[in-house]
């Protein structure tokens, strides 16, 4: 009797209905900036325009995160995070907005939980600060329903910093030394306390907010270690060149933010969401897929050369559009914004190609 070897693909596992609630948040979210920047859009509704920043950070940013927090505590309550989060993007893209920024608070709640029983799993430091990053999340679209989305960009831009500094802390752990998570852990209360005080005293507050921004972006390019595989190849190159641009952007927001106090209605406004979002969390989500998607797909994501395309159109674009933001946010501007939405866009047929394409004999062979 002939025994069969041929490696059959993996199935796609469930959890790939959250990653498209929170695509669905991203496509959404893409169309308002196009609406934001004055150029053509799939969808005219102006509703979209004033939910842009919600259904980009909660909505599509917030919903991975929290799937892949979710994977990881492996208890099927943990994934009414992410359905909250991303049902309230798409509520937001639907024009509901109150339902939808109630769901983005519950959802954000959730996640809290969700992190609180990491952490009684695991009480570590390092779970600490991650629970204080969703804290910031729940504060954010709380908050929302009583205070303008502009007055509280420093605090989803903790979320997202906080969220990140503490991934890269736990994935490099033996490469950035014994001294990593006692800083961690520093940077977060003061960018807890910063966050705080913008809330209270903008002035002031914006500006040490972006004071700590800024020294936490140092602190990863000298002790994270992208700088020591850039000179390497494949994934670990790849991996290297998302991680020092995000740190490049996430040090610009910081010194603007730092310098000018980020306030809006300003040029400088629209360059300190834009460095740390789009430059900093973007390009970072770009450089974890191949490494965390794969646990969330339950199929692999492998590395192809073309993911070059979406991060560099991303970085491309996002400078031209800080340029384009000092001369008057004009063409050059529109240009340099339509370029960093086509990137998020390359970005998701990148993943999905590579994952359509991917042939386990081939590999096996």
């Amino acid at each position: 009797m002939t025994v069969s070897t041929k490696k059959q693909r993996p199935a796609t596992s469930w959890r790939v209905v959250f990653l498209v609630l929170g695509g669905v948040s991203m496509l959404a979210g893409l169309n308002a900036a196009l609406l934001l920047v004055g150029v053509w859009a799939p969808v005219t509704a102006s509703h979209l325009s004033n939910y842009h920043g919600h259904i980009m950070v909660l909505g599509f940013m917030g919903t991975v995160i929290a799937l892949e927090r979710a994977q990881a505590l492996r208890q099927v309550w943990a994934y009414l995070a992410p359905a909250t989060l991303g049902a309230g993007g798409i509520m937001l893209a639907f024009g509901q907005g109150l339902l939808g920024t109630l769901l983005l608070a519950e959802g954000a709640l959730l996640f809290i939980v969700v992190y609180v029983f990491l952490w009684r799993r695991a009480p570590l430091p390092l779970v600490a600060v991650q629970v204080l990053s969703a804290v910031m999340a729940f504060a954010a679209a709380a908050l929302m329903l009583v205070v303008p989305i502009a007055e509280l960009i420093p605090v989803l831009a903790a979320f997202i910093v906080l969220t990140i500094a503490s991934e890269r802390a736990e994935l490099a752990q033996l490469t950035m030394g014994a001294r990593a998570i006692p800083l961690l852990v520093t940077f977060a209360a003061a960018l807890s306390l910063a966050t705080v005080a913008h809330l209270l005293w903008p002035g002031i507050g914006s500006r040490l907010f972006g004071l700590v921004q800024l020294l936490i972006a140092l602190w990863l390019v000298r002790d994270d270690i992208p700088l020591r595989m850039i000179r390497t190849d494949g994934l670990r190159r790849y991996n290297a060149a998302a991680l020092l641009a995000g740190y490049f952007w996430l040090a610009l927001g910081g010194a603007t933010w730092l310098v000018t106090g980020g306030h809006a209605g300003t040029v400088a406004y629209d360059v300190v969401i834009h460095t740390t979002f789009l430059g900093f969390g973007v390009s970072m989500i770009m450089a974890h897929a191949p490494i965390i998607f794969p646990t969330v797909l339950g199929r692999p994501l492998p590395y192809r050369p073309y993911f070059y395309v979406p991060l560099t159109t991303l970085h491309v674009g996002l400078a031209i559009r800080v340029v384009g933001d000092f001369m008057g946010q004009g063409v050059v501007w529109q240009v340099g914004s339509v370029l960093t939405v086509v990137s998020l866009v390359f970005f998701l047929i990148a993943s999905v190609t590579s994952v359509v394409t991917h042939n386990p004999e081939k590999v096996a062979a």
